[in-house]
């Protein structure tokens, strides 16, 4: 049993969550062994699998097409990417627009004008990609309480005229993509740290304003996104957001042990 690794050793090696690791095996992705007392081992094979599956996160299939892919013996890849190739195109669209407008927003910084980044609004409802309004709401509501839809909805009256949602939705998208890049990556070391002290900076206009009802209703989206990123496009994909849990579970287990 000496190629096996138990999930302590597997969030290590691969840079994911156990939780992570856990909701992947519920979707039936991966299959670790059990001990007698329920304790999982990942074998080469499964190993094998969870990368692959990293990978194709990575590329930006769902892990419902993920699992369709894994499911059967000779899946029709080149429909596949055909169709993958086209969602990254719109994606590529919606960057280049988001980037015209990051760059309107370096030239007012350029010419000493203030560019204020305001909260997380633009980050939960558009995240730097077009998002259907009333489709989007369906997800918030499963998971925001009331208390954090009203003050959201204050929040977002309270905006600058100025702001520039699209320059925000950038600067999370320029993040997330090299984060994905870098993936797997051990949540403890530099450079994920580095990654996480970037995340933090970009949230801090939100965690200046939000109420603890917002603040909630954030983390218990994103700590569901499985639940429903295959029926509405998130910001960043859901083993961006394990990695920065991650990451600060590491920040605050490294000063514990100062």
């Amino acid at each position: 049993m000496t190629d096996y690794l138990d999930i302590a050793a597997v969030v290590r090696q691969a840079g994911v969550t156990s939780r992570a690791l856990r909701y992947y095996e519920a979707r039936g992705l991966l299959h670790p062994l059990r001990t007698g007392s329920g304790r999982r081992l990942f074998g080469p094979m499964q190993l094998t699998r969870l990368h692959q599956l990293l990978t194709l996160k990575r590329a930006g299939f769902t892990l419902a097409q993920i699992g369709k892919m894994f499911a059967e013996p000779m899946p029709d890849i080149g429909a596949l990417l055909r169709a993958q190739m086209q969602t990254l195109d719109d994606q590529v669209r919606l960057l280049d627009h988001a980037r015209y407008h990051l760059d309107l927003a370096l030239s007012r910084i350029a010419r000493s004008e203030p560019l204020d980044t305001a909260i997380l609004c633009s980050l939960i409802r558009h995240g730097g990609k077009d998002m259907d309004e009333k489709d989007w709401k369906k997800v918030t509501d499963l998971y925001f309480s009331a208390q954090a839809e009203a003050d959201f909805a204050d929040a977002q009256q309270s905006l600058p005229t100025d702001f520039d949602q699209a320059a925000y939705g950038a600067q999370w998208a320029a993040l997330t993509q090299r984060i994905a890049g870098a993936l797997p990556l051990d949540p403890a070391s530099e450079q994920a740290q580095t990654f996480y002290d970037e995340w933090q900076a970009l949230l801090a206009p939100f965690m200046a304003a939000a109420t603890p009802a917002m603040q909630q209703g954030v983390v218990h989206l994103y700590d569901h996104i499985g639940e429903w990123e295959d029926n509405q496009t998130p910001p960043f994909p859901s083993d961006i957001w394990d990695f920065i849990r991650a990451a600060g579970v590491a920040r605050t287990q490294g000063r514990a042990g100062l």
